[in-house]
């Protein structure tokens, strides 16, 4: 099951720190916090893999809404989706453990935004995953050009390129064939 009431929870609470001054720049990283509970874990009593890429979804969110993106989203009719991951898993998450989830925008190209988020357990890292996303209009179902989205948040200048292993990982997954075989 989602957990809406922590996607309330994360959006109240981006809206009102932004509300506050706490805003984010695209550069910046955000954080938010989460406590573990006994809904999120699977058979092995440690966190579903589905669960950590809700909660990764849930610090889009937060990033999303803090660096002004959320008002240009509701005001144009946009939506924030993601097209592809790139995902490692190197520590359990057990139950009643304060999680840290790190969000920030790793580049973009003309038409992908690549966010790069990390999974932290008392202070280690126990989970990072980079995601291909977009920004696609409601009403055609197209994907918002990048210079469009930076013009809307005051920002047209702003270049940020794919480097090192990022930019590998998302040239060869254009490589993959669609539909699948």
């Amino acid at each position: 099951m989602y957990p809406f009431f922590r996607l309330v929870k994360t959006v109240a609470a981006a809206a009102n720190a932004r509300r506050k001054g706490e805003k984010l720049a695209l550069t910046d990283t955000g954080e938010i916090e989460f406590t573990s509970s006994l809904i999120d874990l699977d058979i092995f009593l440690e966190m579903n893999n589905g669960r950590v890429l809700t909660l990764y979804d849930l610090g889009r969110n937060d990033f999303a809404l803090r660096s002004g993106l959320g008002k240009p989203l509701l005001k144009k009719g946009w939506s924030f989706v993601v097209a592809g991951t790139n995902i490692q898993y190197r520590k359990r998450v057990r139950a009643f453990k304060k999680i840290t989830i790190k969000t920030k925008v790793a580049g973009f190209d003309d038409k992908w935004i690549y966010m790069q988020q990390s999974m932290w357990v008392e202070g280690k890292p126990a989970s990072s995953a980079l995601f291909r996303t977009a920004v696609t209009s409601v009403k055609t179902g197209k994907v918002v050009e990048i210079q469009e989205i930076l013009n809307e948040l005051g920002m047209p200048d702003l270049k940020m390129p794919l480097t090192g292993w990022m930019k590998t990982w998302a040239e060869s997954d254009e490589l993959k064939p669609w539909p699948p075989t």
